[in-house]
């Protein structure tokens, strides 16, 4: 494959929302290059091995992705549904919130009334809460077309539905505060704060998994490969190690990019699928008001993850088929980001590599806790991938040391015997996220969304160049099913959204 000096589509960086982009184009007949920096496609799809054991960069598990789900349908358009190797979590526990040293364990089931029923039994004297919390993520998700695989304008029947914060809801409909912390429990998905996650951003970000949950065996990286597949078989391109360091406009038209290998590609339209803020630094107009710059560069990214991929010695520690969320109390759910040096972690998640077989041992784990960027300020100016390698030097690897020593003694906590088990362990932090994802300051899920400024994190896929487009979580909403549907929001810009949800329905 030779690139070529000049597309319709040039599409700057191959995360998932980039990757729909292309497939939608490629299969619309326009000529499509995706340019992408690193040694993977995929962005957060990137998998990595160690001691031949995959661990996911990003991908835990999938929801929706039963037949007639959202996810699923999205996937079946983008022709990869029947290419992918998936292993359904526990379906009367997919999610489990622990708290504190207790052994006592809340399920998040699939199925809204197997959900609902499941935490009945915990909570008898609570059916009114539950039910009435289940109706409100439907009723909330509703008013979100594309997520809903529906035609139309959202229908946002006032601005309350951005104004709402995911803790007052949860904390009006019952007195419970366990109950409390168990439906809130899974907010390390979209990195929720008490004072200002909408709860739309919380029903968004747990009903499809309550739909279905899945994880994906060898990797995340497979939904990458079968849509580069796609892409090249409807006549696409795509080249790695191909970083976009500039984007030429004449005006407000955007006319070509460079790469770092000098390569000069023209094109009619333009998408980014790397950050707008990134963009913006590669943006060569004056077009552009000071004030839209600004905007963007203050929008305020959400908190970066520091992570332990652990490699278990054969037959140590059973497999878990499903994620443990666990906090140091029922007080912490909705404030571990405001951790102290002493106190972290103050929660974090636990996902396993899933098995293919029923074999009751685990193989790995991944275990994410948050962490603020400033922690590794001190080594910002340093870069580091698999295709520009850099050693930080010997007191980031002290740090590093440190922050896994803690974690693994909070680790013990919940589960004593877990030390003896490990076999080696490899760690990322916020700096590992910037670099290989290139997400602002390592951030685990894009721009915040604020109850307090509703309108400040909202970025449209159109931007003020007037053939250049926004793709990716920064647009929309994070996770694969919120990616997947920025690049369906940003193609259909170009195309028009209701002819193209036509052409995802005719799939069906």
């Amino acid at each position: 494959m030779k690139l070529k000096q000049e597309y319709d589509i040039v599409i700057i960086g191959s995360g998932l929302g980039g990757l729909v982009a292309g497939n939608i184009f490629a299969k619309e007949g326009y000529s499509v290059c995706i340019l992408e920096k690193n040694n993977q496609y995929g962005g957060n799809l990137q998998t990595f091995v160690r001691e031949k054991t995959i661990f996911d960069t990003g991908v835990h598990y999938i929801g929706g992705l039963e037949e007639g789900q959202n996810m699923y349908q999205y996937f079946k358009y983008l022709d990869i549904i029947d290419d992918l190797k998936l292993k359904k979590l526990d379906k009367d526990g997919f999610d489990v919130i622990t708290f504190g040293e207790n052994d006592k364990e809340y399920r998040h089931a699939q199925g809204i009334d197997n959900f609902k029923a499941t935490l009945l039994e915990e909570f008898p004297q609570e059916e009114t809460a539950i039910s009435e919390y289940c109706k409100k993520l439907q009723d909330t998700t509703s008013k979100f077309p594309l997520y809903c695989m529906k035609v139309g304008k959202p229908e946002y029947d006032d601005f309350n539905l951005f104004e709402e914060s995911a803790k007052s809801y949860i904390d009006s409909i019952t007195d419970n505060n366990t109950l409390k912390a168990v439906l809130a429990g899974t907010n390390l998905l979209y990195a929720g704060q008490g004072d200002k996650t909408p709860f739309y951003v919380h029903a968004l970000s747990v009903d499809s998994y309550i739909k279905s949950a899945y994880r994906c065996l060898n990797g995340g990286s497979q939904i990458s490969k079968f849509l580069i597949k796609r892409l090249f078989e409807n006549g696409g391109h795509a080249f790695k190690h191909q970083e976009v360091t500039e984007i030429t406009c004449e005006g407000k038209t955007a006319v070509s990019v460079k790469t770092n290998q000098g390569h000069i590609i023209k094109g009619k339209t333009f998408i980014s699928n790397i950050e707008p803020k990134l963009t913006l630094d590669i943006l060569k107009t004056d077009a552009l008001r000071k004030s839209y710059i600004k905007r963007i560069k203050n929008i305020k990214s959400t908190i970066a993850a520091f992570s332990l991929h652990v490699v278990l010695k054969p037959n140590t520690f059973r497999y878990k088929n499903y994620n443990v969320y666990h906090y140091k109390s029922e007080d912490s759910v909705w404030s571990s980001q405001n951790y102290t040096k002493e106190s972290w972690p103050e929660s974090y998640m636990i996902s396993m590599g899933p098995k293919t077989n029923n074999d009751i041992w685990a193989d790995n784990f991944t275990a994410l806790a948050y962490m603020n960027y400033d922690e590794v300020k001190p080594w910002e100016d340093t870069f580091n991938t698999v295709s520009h390698k850099n050693n930080r030097g010997q007191t980031y690897k002290e740090f590093k040391e440190e922050k896994t020593e803690q974690f693994i003694k909070e680790l013990e906590k919940k589960f004593p015997n877990i030390r003896a088990c490990i076999e080696t362990v490899y760690t990322s932090t916020p700096l590992s996220y910037r670099d290989y994802i290139g997400s602002n300051r390592g951030s685990m899920y894009g721009y915040e969304k604020d109850v307090n400024f509703p309108l400040h994190s909202n970025v449209s896929a159109r931007t003020k160049i007037e053939n250049l487009f926004f793709t990716g979580q920064s647009t929309n909403m994070h996770g694969i099913l919120g990616v997947t549907i920025s690049g369906v929001l940003t193609c259909g810009e170009i195309l028009g959204t209701e002819y193209l949800m036509k052409k995802v329905w005719e799939s069906n």
